[in-house]
């Protein structure tokens, strides 16, 4: 290790490291994106990184919240006041105070995560440093280092046995680069991090090559040169558990070889893709300096990276030469760099085009540095460390440059003092963008929805930017109802551990003041929803400029693109999940909105399917999901609700005894006569429920389907996917068996808010409880078993009673009032949230071991406690590094949209860090709608009438047709028809006013309704038309 460095670390939560246990209360989420074997390698990494400028400092960030297990910080600059707008870890103290740089950031640093060892180092790392000690490290890190310490260290690095990782990293004003080389053989255990997905087999051709196909056309995924295992498959058994390496013929068809001397198939079987190791084999940077291998992120200027390549390049030989970068708005300077360019083309292997315009751009801004693009490389990088250090999904090859000079290129004209330094922290941001941009962005007006991780993000950009400046009337409101929990730690960098359960707005906006004490805050904790339109009206709506989410769900989204579109507000939306993420940029009278295009609804899983025929461990994981909302949310809900209805259990009898129909008072006697009176009796309910769903319910589906049954079409009805059951007999020394027991029998217990102690818990206890448990004997049913996967789950509460089962209701109900067992106690239930963060509630334990034995019971592989966790919880995985790069592209379009940007410079993208890919488009431009030939809209066009108290309908139509030259035909409010001629009596609503059909409430302004209007020619159908937007008094 580096003689000069020293660390520090909090000894309490050290062993976390040392013990290779992972604390899956901080790290969840990240686990789901990394994998356990990748999380333990990096908690045995340590980690070098030089120079703690804005790019520096990103990487560091991300790779200290991933949790490796030491990092040493090396730089050995002093704080100036232009850190303060590219280094968020530097506060003005350490300013006046002359700090060096790392002694600044490392404790705020080495607060983000406790089991990460952070050190530092001031020695000097040059051309004549000793660089023996970086041996002591698994990874180096160069940022603002010049090209020829770059070689040099890459050339050690390299030459180690094994390879130390090298990567080499560089942010010049509007272009940055990323650099990676992990020596000549780099074992990747999984390329692209993707979950093998189970498929099943329709049928195997007995050919040469034998031909598989999927059931249900479904799509398999897999590309020519891929290996498959093989299960479960009947008739062509010898195939099960070998692997074949395939030949994509379509994308439900793949060939493996000969068959043909195979037994026939049969039927069933499934197949499930193999993941084997790749090498990639890197160069030194030295090497492919002439003949660079480049990832390519925006296809609509290929040679940029190439030209950037060159230009940065030059700008390294500028230095090496003049010992500075060019000086602002210098002509000489620019001249002699477009010169160097030009030598440098000429080194290439391919040659490219010298771009002037970005030569002229690089030249006059290199001095600075736009912090949106050191957040999006540096997120970019920070997950290139990752793969170094743990072979977890494909490392980039070898160049990554990207740019941001759609944002200068407009700027080319201003005069050479927009982008002087005027010694504050905007100055390295003004030499790129010039200073009446800078205003711009201080007077810009922010709703931001939503401050989990891209919110912590997002905000950080905007108080390195300035964005909302209070003294130039500018504003950040954010929104946020969560409250900070301990998974959120690792990548809402903003937190820390004595934040939890506080606001998660509030408290970022005071961590962003700190950041940027001139930022003006106002922190919300509501939902932006229709039940807070009141809040966010259209009056707030107009005070802000533009609006972005930072949100986790579509329908949320949808509502905000709706208020946007109404308000005329661009919106800047984001979203991640795992190693992808994605940016979509809206702009009025430009684009189209986020309610323009619509995914595909997620595949629900058929009601049959749950109940009866699982195939997939995902149904058995639903199943036991669905049965924790019934047993232990649902059902003590509907109990308790009724009882808040009905107060008295002689009132309910009476009326039950007069015939009356009280929803749900069948299923509430039943609740309430087997409701459990103490511990015993929870666990005795807990082997019932046992008996019920793992060996009864097989029992009854093998006497309604006997394993010999054929359908009409006199195939097997038992057939992939469908599973037979096998009925489990229980045994308490079955770990997996006590597991259900015990955790169903604690959530019984505090729904029925039954106490318990931790001796109760034991399996003496519960041996003890069980032997006193009669398990009545199984009888058949005659009953019908669903079949058909279109038929919905049917409503519980909505279910016909049987005349016998009202008489059964009504005599328990009788006898337990007469027993005196009815109290105001037992007339409430408990209902239980699940709660899949909280590993000591027994939620995730019951979805757990109730899913892993109906898994059993289906012959399907059960899922681990993480997996099911993942799935039960609907997890998100997330990872800080794909946060940083998604707020850091959106705060770049963030600077285009205060810049007033044409069309032509917005960019969508979309990436994902594990394979890796970078792909930059144009944003989908807005559409227009013909109605008449000089009358067209789009979705940002909105027709307005004004109307008075007395406006009738008629008037309305009339004022319409005077106004835009087109005949109304039809007026709709919402999903009520105001007019429809074809509808009887409509007619005479032409003279009712507008305030009789709309009916507003007092304070409501206007109404937003739908018209269509009538075509050109006879026949035709009615044409949409844009909202018009009804007032109810005169225009002013």
């Amino acid at each position: 290790m580096d003689p000069g460095a020293h660390f520090q670390q909090s000894d309490t939560l050290s062993m976390a490291a040392d013990s290779m246990e992972i604390d899956d209360s901080l790290y969840s989420r990240q686990r789901y994106v990394l994998g356990d074997s990748a999380m333990q390698q990096m908690a045995q990494s340590s980690v070098f990184i030089s120079g703690l400028g804005g790019l520096g400092v990103e990487i560091t960030k991300n790779i200290v919240l991933a949790g490796i297990k030491a990092l040493t910080l090396h730089d050995s600059k002093v704080c100036e006041v232009g850190d303060l707008g590219t280094n968020f870890f530097i506060r003005e103290e350490d300013v006046y105070a002359k700090r060096r740089r790392v002694e600044a950031v490392y404790p705020r640093v080495a607060e983000l995560n406790p089991y990460v060892k952070v050190g530092v180092s001031t020695c000097p790392l040059d051309e004549n440093a000793d660089l023996s000690f970086l041996r002591g490290y698994q990874c180096v890190v160069l940022t603002e280092a010049h090209l020829s310490l770059q070689k040099r260290v890459n050339g050690f690095c390299h030459s180690q046995n094994p390879p130390v990782r090298f990567i080499g990293c560089e942010l010049l004003g509007i272009c940055a680069r990323v650099f990676c080389d992990f020596g000549e053989k780099f074992e990747v255990s999984d390329p692209t991090g993707e979950e093998s997905k189970e498929l099943f087999i329709q049928n195997i051709t007995q050919a040469n090559p034998g031909v598989v196909t999927c059931m249900d056309a479904r799509s398999h995924g897999l590309q020519t040169g891929q290996s498959v295992i093989f299960r479960e498959i009947n008739g062509m058994h010898t195939l099960n558990n070998t692997q074949h390496q395939v030949t994509v013929l379509s994308p439900h068809s793949f060939s493996i070889g000969s068959t043909s001397t195979l037994p026939p198939y049969a039927h069933g079987g499934t197949f499930r893709l193999v993941k084997t190791p790749q090498t990639y084999k890197f160069e030194t940077m030295e090497k492919q300096l002439a003949d660079p291998q480049i990832l390519t992120p925006d296809f609509s200027k290929p040679d940029a990276p190439l030209q950037i390549h060159a230009t940065m390049l030059a700008l390294d030989s500028f230095q090496e030469q003049h010992s500075r970068l060019p000086n602002i708005g210098c002509t000489q300077d620019t001249e002699v760099l477009l010169g160097l360019t030009e030598e440098v083309n000429a080194t290439l292997k391919n040659k490219v085009c010298v771009n002037q315009d970005l030569v002229q751009c690089l030249s006059r801004c290199a001095r600075g540095c736009l912090p949106p693009l050191a957040a999006a490389v540096g997120g970019f990088a920070s997950q290139e460390v990752l793969k170094a250090l743990t072979g977890k999904f494909t490392p980039l090859q070898q160049w990554l440059y990207l740019d941001a000079i759609e944002v200068v290129q407009p700027l080319r004209s201003l005069p050479v003092e927009e982008f002087m330094p005027r010694c504050d922290r905007y100055d390295a941001l003004r030499v790129c963008i010039g200073e009446s941009l800078c205003q711009e962005l201080h007077k810009l007006r922010i709703f931001m929805v939503g401050c989990g991780a891209i919110g912590c993000e997002m905000l950080k950009n905007f108080a390195l930017l300035g964005v909302g400046l209070g003294k130039c009337s500018g504003e950040v409101c954010t929104t946020d109802p969560d409250l900070i929990e301990k998974s959120n730690l690792n990548r809402q960098f903003l937190f820390r551990p004595h934040h939890i359960q506080q606001p998660k707005s509030t408290t970022a906006a005071l961590a962003a003041l700190e950041i940027n004490p001139s930022l003006q805050m106002d922190a919300h904790l509501n939902k932006v929803c229709p039940a807070t339109e009141e809040i966010y009206n259209d009056a707030f709506f107009s005070r802000m400029h533009l609006v972005i989410t930072a949100l986790d769900n579509v329908e949320a989204r949808r509502y905000v693109d709706s208020r946007c579109v109404s308000n005329q507000k661009a919106l800047l939306d984001s979203g991640t999940m795992g190693t992808k993420g994605h940016t979509e940029i809206i702009v009025p009278n430009l684009t189209e909105s986020y309610n323009s295009h619509r995914d595909p609804p997620e595949e629900e899983i058929p009601f049959c399917t749950l109940k009866s025929f699982p195939a997939v461990v995902e149904h058995t994981i639903q199943w036991a999901r669905d049965k924790f909302e019934s047993s232990f949310s649902h059902k003590p809900s509907m109990f308790s609700m009724f009882w808040q209805n009905y107060h008295s259990a002689e009132h309910v009898l009476q009326r039950m005894k007069l015939g009356e129909n009280l929803d749900g008072s069948f299923q509430v006697v039943k609740l309430l006569s087997r409701r459990p009176l103490n511990w015993d009796q929870c666990v005795s309910l807990a082997r019932l429920k046992f008996e019920k769903y793992f060996r009864r319910k097989a029992l009854q589906l093998l006497h309604s389907f006997p394993l010999d049954t054929r359908l009409k079409d006199g195939t097997l009805f038992w057939q992939s996917p469908k599973r037979p059951p096998s009925p489990i007999e229980f045994d308490l020394s079955d770990p997996l068996h006590f597991s259900f027991i015990l955790s169903a029998a604690r959530l019984y217990a505090e729904v029925h808010n039954i106490p318990y102690t931790q001796k109760d818990l034991s399996f003496e206890a519960v041996s003890a409880a069980l032997s006193a448990v009669k398990v009545p004997e199984y009888l058949p049913a005659e009953k019908r078993i669903e079949t058909d996967e279109t038929v919905k789950k049917p409503d519980q509460l909505k279910l016909t009673v049987s005349s016998e089962e009202e008489r059964v209701a009504i005599t328990q109900l009788e006898d337990m009032i007469n027993t005196h067992s009815v109290t105001t106690e037992r007339l409430h239930m408990t209902p239980l949230i699940f709660e899949k963060d909280n590993d000591s509630n027994g939620h995730v334990d019951f979805v757990t071991a109730a899913s892993a034995l109906r898994a059993c019971m289906y012959a399907i592989d059960p899922a681990d406690r993480l997996t099911t966790k993942r799935i039960a919880g609907k997890i998100i995985p997330a990872i800080a590094t794909t946060t940083a790069a998604v707020a850091g592209l959106v705060a770049v379009e963030l600077i285009k949209v205060a810049a007033g940007c044409r069309f032509e410079a917005f960019k969508n993208c979309f990436f994902n860090l594990a394979i890796p890919v970078m792909v930059l488009t144009e944003t989908a431009p807005v559409k227009r709608t013909r109605i008449r030939e000089n009358i067209s809209f789009s979705i940002w066009d909105r027709w307005t009438i004004h109307g008075h108290d007395d406006f009738t309908l008629s008037d309305f139509i009339s004022a319409v047709r005077e106004k835009y030259e087109v005949e109304p035909t039809m007026v709709v409010h919402g999903v009520k028809m105001l007019y429809v001629p074809v509808m009887p009596g409509h007619s005479k609503r032409l003279k009712f006013t507008m305030l009789k059909l709309v009916k507003p409430s007092t304070e409501r302004r206007y109404v937003d309704l739908t018209v269509s209007f009538a075509p050109e020619e006879d026949g035709d159908e009615d044409l949409p038309g844009p909202p018009v937007r009804y007032y109810f008094s005169p225009a002013p």
